[in-house]
């Protein structure tokens, strides 16, 4: 008996809320299994980037949790995931990730993730960044999480924001081996040498 493939999303209060919610969406079209957290900060800005309700957001997870809920399954090791996405990652949620810190249930089921070795893809959202948010990703990415700011690409020749969001949606699923169709991918170099 093959056990079910899920993957954690987690999103955080930072802007950028539609990476976490555009995941979800893709996901819905695959076999994976979503476990959703959003903390409390993600629902103000949920509402004030997209116009959704985190009701809607959570509609699209196979199940979601409250941001309090540290008995929830996701906060155990012994709960089998593919790994843990938290997108975006503000630099709250990043601090308490680098320092092992567990305030809710998004950083409690992120530090689960590192301790199994499990992958963690952490779309950290700030700019500029000061010395303490640099050595905070240092520290998440000698844990072994994934640092993967959500930088657009321009190789493939976006035409809007919804392509630039699937690009870098798409991008971080590859890291789970995960293919929604959602990438143009690099072909190398068309037109010869000049």
């Amino acid at each position: 008996m093959s056990e079910k493939k899920r993957l954690v999303v987690g999103i955080s209060g930072a802007s950028g809320a539609i990476y976490g919610i555009r995941l979800l969406e893709l996901l819905e079209k695959t076999d994976i299994e979503t476990h959703l957290v959003a903390s409390r900060a993600a629902k103000a800005t949920i509402a004030a980037e997209t116009g959704r309700t985190l009701a809607d957001v959570t509609s699209l997870a196979s199940i979601a949790y409250a941001p309090d809920d540290i008995g929830a399954a996701i906060s155990s090791g012994s709960f089998h995931t593919l790994g843990m996405i938290v997108a975006p990652c503000s630099m709250r949620s990043l601090a308490e990730i680098a320092q092992g810190m567990s305030a809710g249930l998004l950083t409690r089921a992120a530090d689960v993730t590192l301790k199994e070795r499990r992958r963690l893809v952490l779309l950290v959202r700030e700019t500029p960044l000061h010395s303490g948010h640099l050595r905070n990703m240092l520290a998440a990415s000698e844990l072994g999480a994934i640092v993967a700011p959500p930088v657009p690409a321009f190789y493939n020749n976006p035409q809007s924001l919804e392509d630039m969001v699937d690009h870098t949606v798409g991008r971080v699923l590859d890291l789970f081996g995960i293919d929604c169709g959602s990438v143009r991918r690099w072909q190398g170099m068309r037109g010869g040498s000049g």
